[in-house]
This record gives C-alpha cells, sequence and structure tokens, in this order.
C-alpha cells in the first residue's frame, strides 16, 4: 500500500482546521501577525493539497496595523453546511490585546469571502461552530471559568446558540468541559460534532509547545455534564522526549471521508539542530479508529509518525508551483505575505514588467510596522533561495536585499547599502533587538545576485556580480536564532525581500528579477 509523509502542509502553517464537501477537502490555518490571513487549502485525497487563495484577503476583512508580533489572527476554524462555507477565529488586538471573535462566509472557498461578522460577548479565543441536526447552530471557544481560576492558566469550554441570520450569540452560555488533565493549563481549541448519537468535544490542552495534548469528552445531550475518556489524552508526544522527531502535537480537527474512514488533522513541529523548531508548528495528518464510542489514534502506535499509510481515497495530485516566481503575474502568488495589512504603494509588479519592485520605506523590519517586505516561509530543513536585485543605494541609510525573519527582534539581514561611499553587501544578525554586523564586502555592480543555502542549523550566504560566480558573504552561520524556541511567540521562520531608507524619506527602489526557492529535504 502507498504511504504519505507528514507534515502535510511543512512550515508554518499551524492549528489546522479541516472540513469536507462530497468528495472536497478544505484546510484552513493560523496567520498572526501575517497578511493576507487564512490561507486555504483544497484536496482530494487528505494528503496532496493546494493552496487555492486566503480567507481575509482584503484590508477591509483584516486591519493588523500596529499588530504585535504574534498576536492577530488565531486559530480559525472552518465549517460547510448547507452550501455555504464558514470560517470562524479570533483576531487578538493591537494596542488592548483585546480577543474578539468573527466569521466570514462564501458559497465559493475560492473566490471572495464575506466581510466580516463580528460577535459580541464572546470572550475567549479558538471559536468554532457546530451545526446540529435541529437546525440550531451553536459556538464553542474558551473562557475563564465562572467561578474562576483554580489554578493559573485554567480555562473552559463554553456553548452558545448562534442566530446566522442575525449573525448574533443568543441564550445563555452553558460551561460545557474545563479539560482531562487537571493542573495543567490551556484548555483551549475546542471542537464539537455530532457522532453516533453522542455529541464529542475534542480540545487542546498543555499549551502550544512539548506539553501539547488532544483530549476528548462526550454527552447524551448538547448541554448535559461530559464524560470524560479515560484514555485521554488521546494524543500528545510529550512522553517520547524531546529528543523526538516530532514535537509539540496537538490542536486538532476531525473528518470523516465518503468512504467511512476517520482521520485528524493536527500541528506538530519538527526540532533539529537540538531543540529548535525553526519551520514553525506544522499541519500533520493521523488516521483513528473507534472503539466502545472513544478514538484510538493510529492504532498500535498512537503517534504521529514522519510516514504513514495514506487514505484509501482516489489519488490526486496537483501541478506543483514553480520553483522560481518571475514576477510576470498580475499580483503575487498566494504563497507570498506582507507584516500586517499593506498601506501604501511600496511595491510593484508593473512599474518595471517582470519585476517585483520594492520602495524604500523609511519604516523597518526592526520594527513593528507594515515595512516593505514580502515574503513566504522557511519550508525544508534544508533549501536553497536564490535571487537577483537591481538597486543601487544613495546613502548609508538605504538598504534592500534579503532577510531571513522569525520576528522585529531575531533575524538574519543580507543588505546592500552606502558605506564610506562604497557600495557594500552585508550580513547582520539581529538577536534579542541588537544588530551586530558579522560580515561586510564591497560590490561595484548595481546588479548582485543573492543565495542563502540552509543545512540544518548552518546558514551560509553568497553573492555574485556575475551569473554563478558566487563569492561567500559568510558561511557556516548559526540559524538557531531563527526558532521559536529562541525568539518566543507562535511563527516560524520567513524568508523575503526587503527595502528600507530606515527612518529616511527615499525616492529610490529595489528591483527583483526572480525569486526562486528549492527545499533539499
Amino acid at each position: 500500500m502507498e504511504t504519505f509523509k507528514n507534515p502535510i502542509l511543512p512550515g508554518c502553517y499551524p492549528d489546522p482546521s479541516i472540513c469536507r464537501a462530497g468528495e472536497d477537502y478544505y484546510l484552513v490555518t493560523s496567520t498572526f501577525e501575517y497578511f493576507p490571513g487564512v490561507p486555504i487549502f483544497h484536496s482530494k485525497d487528505l494528503v496532496h493539497w493546494r493552496q487555492i487563495g486566503h480567507v481575509l484577503d482584503r484590508p477591509s476583512q483584516l486591519n493588523l496595523d500596529e499588530t504585535p508580533c504574534s498576536k492577530g489572527i488565531y486559530a480559525p476554524t472552518i465549517r460547510y453546511h448547507n452550501g455555504v462555507f464558514y470560517m470562524i477565529t479570533t483576531f487578538v488586538e493591537s494596542k488592548t490585546g483585546a480577543r474578539r471573535n468573527f466569521y466570514v462566509t462564501t458559497k465559493d472557498p475560492e473566490g471572495a469571502w464575506s466581510e466580516p461578522y463580528w460577535l459580541e460577548d464572546a470572550p475567549g479565543i479558538d471559536p468554532s461552530l457546530f451545526f446540529d441536526d435541529d437546525g440550531k447552530v451553536y459556538f464553542t471557544a474558551n473562557r475563564v471559568p465562572p467561578n474562576g481560576q483554580q489554578y493559573a492558566k485554567h480555562m473552559e469550554i463554553y456553548l452558545q446558540e448562534l442566530n446566522v441570520e442575525t449573525h448574533e450569540l443568543v441564550g445563555p452560555k452553558f460551561s460545557l468541559w474545563d479539560g482531562a488533565l487537571k493542573q495543567v493549563h490551556a484548555q483551549e481549541g475546542p471542537h464539537l460534532y455530532k457522532i453516533h448519537g453522542m455529541y464529542y468535544l475534542i480540545i487542546a490542552e498543555g499549551g502550544t509547545g512539548f506539553t501539547h495534548s488532544v483530549t476528548i469528552a462526550r454527552s447524551e445531550t448538547i448541554t448535559d455534564p461530559y464524560e470524560v475518556c479515560k484514555t485521554n489524552p488521546i494524543l500528545t508526544h510529550r512522553h517520547l522526549g524531546r529528543n523526538f522527531p516530532i514535537v509539540n502535537v496537538g490542536h486538532a480537527d476531525i473528518v470523516q471521508t465518503q468512504t467511512g474512514d476517520w482521520w485528524m488533522v493536527c500541528l506538530g513541529s519538527r526540532p533539529y539542530g537540538g531543540e529548535f523548531s525553526n519551520l514553525g508548528r506544522e499541519t500533520f495528518l493521523v488516521p483513528f479508529t473507534w472503539e466502545n464510542g472513544w478514538p484510538v489514534v493510529n492504532p498500535g502506535k498512537g503517534l504521529v509518525e514522519a510516514e504513514m499509510l495514506r487514505p484509501q481515497l482516489k489519488l490526486k495530485r496537483w501541478s506543483t508551483l514553480p520553483a522560481c516566481d518571475h514576477f510576470e503575474a498580475e499580483e503575487l502568488g498566494s504563497q507570498w505575505n506582507f507584516i500586517r495589512t499593506p498601506r501604501g504603494d511600496f511595491y510593484s509588479l508593473t512599474e518595471r514588467p517582470g519585476h517585483l519592485r520594492l520602495k524604500n520605506s523609511p519604516k523597518t523590519i526592526m520594527e513593528e510596522v507594515n515595512p516593505s517586505f514580502i515574503g513566504r516561509r522557511q519550508q525544508h530543513i534544508e533549501f536553497v533561495v536564490r535571487t537577483v536585485m537591481e538597486f543601487e543605494p544613495q546613502s548609508e541609510f538605504e538598504v534592500a536585499g534579503l532577510v531571513l525573519l522569525q520576528n522585529h527582534d531575531f533575524q538574519i539581514r543580507m543588505e546592500c547599502t552606502k558605506m564610506n561611499n562604497r557600495s557594500v553587501i552585508r550580513l547582520i544578525k539581529r538577536e534579542a533587538g541588537e544588530d551586530r554586523t558579522w560580515s561586510v564586502k564591497d560590490v561595484t555592480s548595481e546588479k548582485l545576485f543573492l543565495k542563502i543555502e540552509a543545512y540544518g542549523q548552518e546558514y551560509h550566504f553568497y553573492f555574485a556580480e556575475q551569473p554563478e560566480q558566487w563569492q561567500v558573504l559568510l558561511e557556516n552561520v548559526d540559524g538557531r536564532i531563527l526558532s521559536t524556541d529562541v525568539a518566543g511567540g507562535f511563527v516560524g521562520t520567513y524568508i523575503g525581500m526587503y527595502a528600507s531608507s530606515n527612518g529616511k524619506e527615499a525616492s529610490n527602489a529595489a528591483d527583483f528579477d526572480y525569486f526562486e526557492y528549492v527545499g533539499l529535504s
């Protein structure tokens, strides 16, 4: 029998949620401070996925101005009911840190989604929707228990009816469950299902790191006390040790195939070079069965494996995206993201056809702003990135080049600028908000070829003034500062193109002819 390899979505695609519409499967993940928000993927076989866009792709839907790193969009849920798709999520606001829940709808998941329907008096994070047999719709999320927290980060899951016609929560709030694992914090990520006449509530417990887990409870009625599964947690990797190749497993959603089989998507991380996860939290797939009314995940093993037997569905492979983007399309491809909602005209695909033009914005990538940056996720432990850039800096304030980005305080920048009236290419490490220049080389050409190679936690940086005539800028650079384990937060590493005038007004710009990303492992 054929197998598939995990993760099914490599790179920073955390908090997966899945639904089925006939023989089609759709999946969404969190995006935090990146724009567009909530990538949506389509599959026919649960293994091969193609991105069909973003749910939140308009500034009117998603205002990320001043949103701190690892805030913004948390844990979306996607559901399909009576010909309509629903995506519900939490927006963690920038200034106050307030958590607000909203949902959007569409009849065409590849098309435009509605403007947000904001829910009033809907505390907590990680909302989900459940459509019951009697036509009622219910909202679930987590909250501080009404009687107070018994220990740090003690939360409970609650439920309230949702009127999808008026887009309002109605009726009382019902406390459902505060988790199976006492003294284990952060009960969150609830999903409610009706299976075999019973209501099942799957949640995440233990936080998003090493102690992450999936637990389950059930009830004969939707609001009565929930019976706890005695084999909880039904999925975790915390007992396997920190050196196991897949860690942080949790935050699950489930789906039944048209052939009757059951599958679970969940997040996990692949550490390398020690306990460092540069790729962030990724999306994994694992089967489960039912025994005595409870799920058994990956029977006989009880864990997520790097290679597993694939679902018994007709195989459907999609055309792969080109490794090289020549910027010849009218719009950026769906692999590209901005930091926060893009404001102004800091980039163009038309001013110089066949090139991406990035203008030297006064904003910098060392601030929590919307800089002149366009990037994509690092999706492989080993990879090669190449680009060619035309840029003539006019002052020491103007820079342009490539950046490996964890957040505004942890990054590695490979940038061209002026130093002592000379054009140079330099490598700067930014750790805990402090810049350190590692290497500086003179350049004479306005056209520079740039290359980054990564082999595990060793990153190598090269430049050339003529095609393939590579010179070493710096090799064997330790990349561990790009992991959440060092930098904190919830996102994985991004790789992108960047231009700035570092607080000064400028009319200059950098033109990128292409950007090539090749995953090696």
